[in-house]
């Protein structure tokens, strides 16, 4: 069964979600990320996806003090991404309370940094974080777009031992509009043994049907949350 994992999106220590990665046109949700992860939890779920999107625009981790007192005061399993650009800024991470470090810009400008920090901490602690714009690559917060092909940089991860990659289609994200289950399936009958994690246009508790019966592995689920578009008890059946 496919793996719902709830996300807290962080700007200036409020939980937000944004519509395309434009960081202009931002929603305030909550002004305690800690409440909502405890919301979360209360439901059954077992992990959070939490990114610093100040982190993830400035290069340089603006958010982790929220990484802390969620890790202090709940049992979730955390992934945390945004600003993460060294070695020793992951393992702050990692010694903050995140299970998991997702890297993106940074595996994408930097594959020597990325390749020490997976020796170093373990590719099983590493989200390969793939944001996706018309089968390309886009960094920085999405704000910058590159001409990297998404499958042959799978690839090259896939061979330094990654086996966990969170893949956001940006066109879909915070549309609400349903997801791109033609990439899913794509990345999928490229890398079969993969753990993908879905990310993007969740509308409606059909849209994770629908990923569960192409058995993808895992979805963020954001703003369908916060807008109400599902709830958390019908999602609790996919905490798994």
């Amino acid at each position: 069964m496919i793996e719902v994992i709830p996300a807290i999106d962080i700007i200036d220590a409020c939980c937000v979600r944004l519509s395309q990665g434009n960081y202009s046109e931002k929603q305030v949700y909550s002004k305690d990320p800690l409440e909502m992860a405890k919301k979360f939890e209360s439901f059954g779920f077992k992990k959070l996806h939490l990114v610093d999107l100040d982190g993830a625009k400035s290069g340089e981790i603006k958010n982790i003090k929220t990484l802390e007192k969620i890790s202090n005061n709940t049992n979730l399993e955390i992934d945390f991404g945004g600003g993460i650009k060294s070695l020793e800024v992951a393992k702050d991470v990692i010694n903050s309370g995140a299970n998991y470090i997702n890297l993106g810009s940074l595996a994408v400008k930097s594959p020597d940094i990325t390749q020490t920090i997976i020796e170093e901490l373990g590719a099983k602690k590493i989200i390969l974080t793939t944001d996706v714009k018309n089968g390309t690559l886009a960094i920085n917060g999405w704000q910058d777009s590159t001409d990297i092909e998404l499958i042959s940089f799978l690839k090259d991860y896939i061979n330094k031992g990654i086996t966990q990659v969170l893949c956001t289609d940006i066109s879909k994200d915070g549309m609400l509009q349903g997801t791109n289950n033609t990439l899913y399936i794509d990345i999928m009958k490229n890398f079969p043994q993969l753990y993908l994690v879905a990310s993007g246009g969740v509308s409606s508790l059909e849209d994770v049907i629908k990923l569960n019966e192409v058995n993808i592995p895992a979805v963020v689920i954001g703003k369908a949350i916060y807008e109400n578009k599902i709830s958390l008890k019908d999602l609790s059946d996919y905490a798994c």
